[in-house]
C-alpha cells in the first residue's frame, strides 16, 4: 500500500482590499501607541513641573532661614562688640567687682 501524501498550498496574500485593511489596522495601533506615549509623556512633565516647583519651595524656604540665621548672627557679633567696648572702656583691672561667693 502506498501511502498518499497530501500537499499543502501555501495561502496566498491578496494585494487589494486585505492589504488596505491590515494597512488601516496598523495605521490605527499606531494611532493608539502615540496618543498612550502622549498621555505618558503629558503625565510626566506634570510630575517634573511638581518636582521642580517643590524643589524652588524648599530652596526658598532655606534661603529665608539662611537669612534669618545670618542677620542673628550679624546681632550677635555687634553684641558682643558692644559689651566688648564697654568691658574695655568702663572696666580697669584694678575697678572690677569682686566675683559672686569669692573671699577676699
Amino acid at each position: 500500500m502506498k501511502k498518499t501524501v497530501k500537499k499543502v498550498k501555501p495561502k496566498k496574500v491578496v494585494k487589494g482590499r486585505g492589504a488596505a485593511k491590515s494597512r488601516k489596522d496598523e495605521m490605527a495601533t499606531l494611532k493608539r501607541k502615540r496618543v498612550q506615549l502622549r498621555k505618558e509623556s503629558n503625565a510626566k512633565i506634570k510630575e517634573l513641573e511638581t518636582k521642580v516647583k517643590e524643589v524652588t519651595e524648599n530652596l526658598e524656604k532655606k534661603e529665608a532661614e539662611l537669612r534669618y540665621a545670618h542677620d542673628k548672627i550679624f546681632q550677635l557679633e555687634a553684641k558682643i562688640r558692644e559689651l566688648e567696648e564697654k568691658l574695655s572702656a568702663g572696666l580697669a583691672p584694678s575697678h572690677t567687682p569682686p566675683l559672686a561667693g569669692s573671699q577676699i
